[in-house]
């Protein structure tokens, strides 16, 4: 038997290849891409219908957020209550969620209940109604909703932002006015789903512990004709108008906290640039350890959280810092910022920074493929870019051989403080 001395750390290791379970695809009969990661231990299963229905295709506003909340409200042969208790019966859990660019519905059960549970997902996405009280309710409570958040700076911000760096009118621009609860209606959601909610708009993506039945059940349920369409789903693209006043204030008289937005549009996961600027912004504000969070949280005390990101979408990109400050200090914080922004500009990232910087992504992606259904989700992140798993040995090989010297032509090259929107919401 082996001996632990306890007062010895163990060995330290890095992170030289990360070894997934790859998705395999087949095709339904009526040519719905089924992606399958069979993993897992525990007789659980995940199926996650995807589909081309986010706000990037909408033609009018709370279109795409409101169809995906309402599928489970009832149907042509249940109402909500039924098909709540149809799922919670078998203990499985229905989910469903919309973003810029798609919305899923998602089931999770035990792979004994799949027989009994998937009927109803099929009738809840091929059957949906949108009856009218539970629009009504829906409606009701999603604008005193935003009538709640709208007192709330940093809400403020994140929708003022996203106008600013896209244009108003753009789809990731647009966002919600009060007028639009009321300007939506039952037409437009028919309207919507009858288009986007079909076979040739669908992807499928299943995770857990898949037994052979899976594929025959999903065949009888979702593999026919009785759904497809013929609807052409692209949107032409649109052009994005970023605003030419770099610098926006909406002032807030009575506000004691002022929200801080500052970015730019970029780019999404296939330009070449998209993951070592990774590395860079996880130097600048991409995790706890960041300079921004040393500098004006745990220095100057002026937030209890800033951070930084750059976010990936279908067609398009941006980058953005976002904190929320005491009023009093928000001219300080700017200027902090900026601060921090020039010092990658000028000076190469120290040795002992930079590794720490690089372990932290690595195990950080190596937590982030833990178990089938992480590592379906990262499948998903690559899949809805036409990427293929190169993309993770790519990035793998980038944290790890990515330079200071290259980071600071990065920072030279993107974060210019003049190509920046600044906004702050509140008071300055």
């Amino acid at each position: 038997m082996q001996t632990i001395d306890r007062k010895v750390s163990p060995a330290f290791k890095t992170v030289d290849k990360i070894e997934m379970i790859r998705a395999t695809e087949i095709r339904l009969t009526n040519k719905i891409p089924v992606y399958s990661i069979n993993a897992g231990s525990q007789d659980l299963i995940r199926i996650e219908f995807l589909f081309s229905a986010g706000m990037y295709q909408q033609k009018m506003t709370l279109q795409a957020a409101t169809v995906n909340a309402m599928l489970e409200e009832g149907t042509s042969k249940m109402n909500a209550a039924q098909i709540a208790d149809a799922v919670d019966y078998y203990g499985a859990f229905l989910e469903v969620g919309v973003s810029q660019d798609s919305a899923s519905v998602v089931l999770y059960t035990l792979n004994k209940h799949l027989k009994a549970t998937l009927p109803v997902v099929e009738d809840v996405i091929k059957n949906a109604t949108f009856p009218q009280n539970e629009l009504d309710t829906h409606l009701t409570n999603k604008k005193q909703k935003f009538y709640v958040n709208n007192q709330k700076v940093a809400n403020v911000a994140r929708k003022r932002f996203s106008e600013l760096i896209f244009g108003e009118n753009h789809p990731y621009g647009i966002s919600v006015k009060e007028a639009d609860f009321d300007a939506i209606n039952k037409e437009h959601l028919n309207t919507f789903y009858k288009t986007f909610y079909r076979a040739n708009s669908c992807k499928i993506i299943i995770a857990g512990k898949i037994e052979a039945d899976v594929y025959p059940l999903l065949e009888d349920h979702f593999g026919g004709n009785d759904w497809t369409s013929d609807n052409d789903l692209k949107r032409p693209a649109v052009a994005i108008r970023s605003v030419s006043e770099k610098e926006q204030l909406v002032f807030k008289e009575d506000a004691l906290q002022s929200a801080i937005r500052i970015g730019k549009i970029m780019f999404n996961k296939n330009h070449p640039d998209f993951q070592p600027l990774q590395v860079l912004n996880t130097a600048f504000g991409g995790y706890f350890g960041s300079r921004l969070m040393s500098n004006i949280r745990e220095d100057k005390g002026y937030t209890y959280g800033i951070g930084s990101g750059i976010a990936s979408l279908q067609n398009s990109g941006y980058f953005f810092i976002s904190t929320e400050v005491g009023v009093d200090v928000c001219k300080n914080a700017v200027k902090e910022i900026y601060f921090e922004m020039d010092r990658l500009r000028n000076d190469l990232i120290p040795a002992d920074e930079l590794e720490l910087v690089k372990n932290y992504l690595l195990g950080t992606f190596l937590r982030s493929v833990d178990g089938p259904f992480a590592m379906a989700d990262r499948f998903k992140g690559i899949m809805e870019y036409g990427l293929s798993y190169d993309y993770f040995d790519k990035y793998i090989a980038t944290i790890k051989g990515i330079t200071a010297s290259e980071l600071r032509g990065l920072a030279q090259t993107y974060f210019d403080r003049d190509s920046m929107i600044e906004l702050v919401v509140g008071k300055k």
